[in-house]
């Protein structure tokens, strides 16, 4: 088993970001919804169309993440457009982050995160808000441990399955103090 890559998907990569996406989508969730709203979920959220406009509009930006020749997980970030009265144009939002179960809780993610803030926060510091659902207890502690508190929830829908969503938020200046901090210590944070 080789170390995993982490890279930035380019336009190339559409397939393998549709059908990732579909994959771990359908891996952590696929129990919770009845067959026929899941597949038409999928089928929408991570249509090769829907993948590809993605991976071509500037404000976003996808990471995949890759072993042994085959994509194992992916982040996905851009301008936030959750339901929240605090959103701004400004507002950054991490909207996906999936691994597959047998690369999970070994330090991958943390660093696919930490890929994805830093390019969240490469125009200067901003607010980056997340949705996670009200169930997914792990990512809720894994978010608060990186400064994200819950500031809001929302209804996500899968075909006619409601899922109560938390809303987490780090605030801008939390991000401003990290970046002072990491320059302290001679980091690069651009």
């Amino acid at each position: 088993m080789t170390e995993p890559l982490i890279r930035r998907a380019g336009a190339g990569d559409a397939a393998a970001l549709a059908a990732i996406g579909a994959a771990t989508f359908r891996e952590t969730f696929g129990h919770l919804y009845p067959v026929a709203d899941l597949e038409q979920f999928l089928a929408e959220t991570y249509s090769l169309p829907r993948a590809a406009a993605e991976l071509a509009d500037p404000a976003k930006a996808t990471w995949l993440v890759e072993a042994d020749g085959r994509a194992v997980g992916f982040a996905h970030a851009g301008p936030c457009a959750l339901p929240h009265p605090e959103v701004t144009p400004d507002c950054g939002e991490l909207k996906r982050l999936y691994l597959f179960k047998a690369w999970q809780n070994g330090g991958l993610g943390a660093r696919l995160f930490a890929e994805t803030l830093d390019w969240l926060q490469s125009q200067g510091p901003r607010a980056v808000w997340i949705g996670v659902w009200s169930e997914n207890h792990g990512a809720q502690r894994f978010y608060a441990r990186h400064g994200f508190e819950k500031v809001g929830e929302y209804g996500f829908e899968v075909g006619h399955t409601v899922d109560r969503e938390y809303i987490l938020k780090r605030s801008r200046e939390s991000f401003t103090v990290d970046c002072s901090k990491r320059a302290e210590v001679g980091h690069n944070v651009a």
